[in-house]
């Protein structure tokens, strides 16, 4: 994998807490329809959902506290919310730590034996689907956070192309107007583009081959500079002198065997 995190920072771990203890608002259900909405990666293989797991007893006196700590104080952020009831709990009555623990034990029973039926009706191939889709997940954020990286590095950005050059002139000559979509908008420039002849695009084409001359230039420097300083996954495999092996899809791994 190009990039992954070995570490979970203080700040996220914060902010997964004040996730399972955040207070239901109007934003929050008009949020959580949404999500509701998209499908989880059981829901795309086409089946129902998974059964959830319970409640540890922390979460649950986080949650059961939670109202009566902003009672008292209505002004308190979410932070200082977590951090106070993280303190709570070191010292909480062991007779509550002892009901939220029977709690939990009760719903935790329940959810295994749910969870040991699901799981026993899937299938090989959609046991590979949703490992799959896992992965595909875990794949999209690492691009995600390569691309955010090579931003910091400095990496030189690649200039438009002929077509983009006209579309960005499209926009200050013949601006969409209010009766206008985006969509006929650029619709109607591309059509615009494909009935301008060679020459009319020569000039467009003429200005991103000059830029791409630079580019070309100034991208093999950086990433010249790039394997100087150990960022070898920031540079494109192919000017690498001994370019890594290409990991195979983990759902063709499962064919070949």
């Amino acid at each position: 994998m190009i990039f992954t995190t070995t570490m979970l920072s203080r700040g996220s771990l914060i902010g997964s807490l004040i996730n399972k203890v955040r207070p239901v608002t109007a934003a929050s259900i008009s949020n959580s329809s949404s999500l509701q909405q998209s499908k989880t990666l059981e829901e795309q293989v086409g089946l129902p959902r998974r059964p959830k797991k319970p409640l540890t007893p922390y979460f649950r006196f986080m949650r059961e506290m939670r109202p009566k700590l902003i009672e008292k104080n209505p002004t308190i952020s979410a932070v200082d919310i977590v951090r106070q009831l993280s303190k709570s709990w070191v010292g909480v009555d062991p007779k509550l730590k002892e009901r939220l623990q029977s709690e939990y034990k009760k719903e935790q029973q329940v959810y295994v034996e749910q969870r040991s039926k699901y799981d026993a009706k899937l299938t090989d191939e959609q046991r590979a689907e949703i490992k799959q889709l896992k992965q595909d997940i875990i794949d999209a954020k690492e691009r995600k956070q390569l691309r955010k990286r090579v931003k910091e590095l400095g990496r030189p950005k690649k200039p438009a192309s002929a077509f983009l050059r006209f579309v960005a002139s499209e926009r200050t000559n013949t601006p969409q107007t209010t009766q206008q979509t985006y969509r006929d908008w650029h619709q109607k420039a591309t059509a615009k583009w494909s009935r301008l002849t060679d020459e009319e695009k020569g000039i467009y084409m003429q200005e991103s081959r000059k830029e791409l001359d630079h580019y070309k230039k100034a991208i093999a420097i950086w990433e010249e500079k790039m394997i100087r300083l150990g960022h070898m996954d920031v540079v494109r495999h192919g000017n690498l002198i001994e370019p890594p092996e290409p990991k195979p899809r983990k759902s063709q791994a499962v064919k070949d065997k």
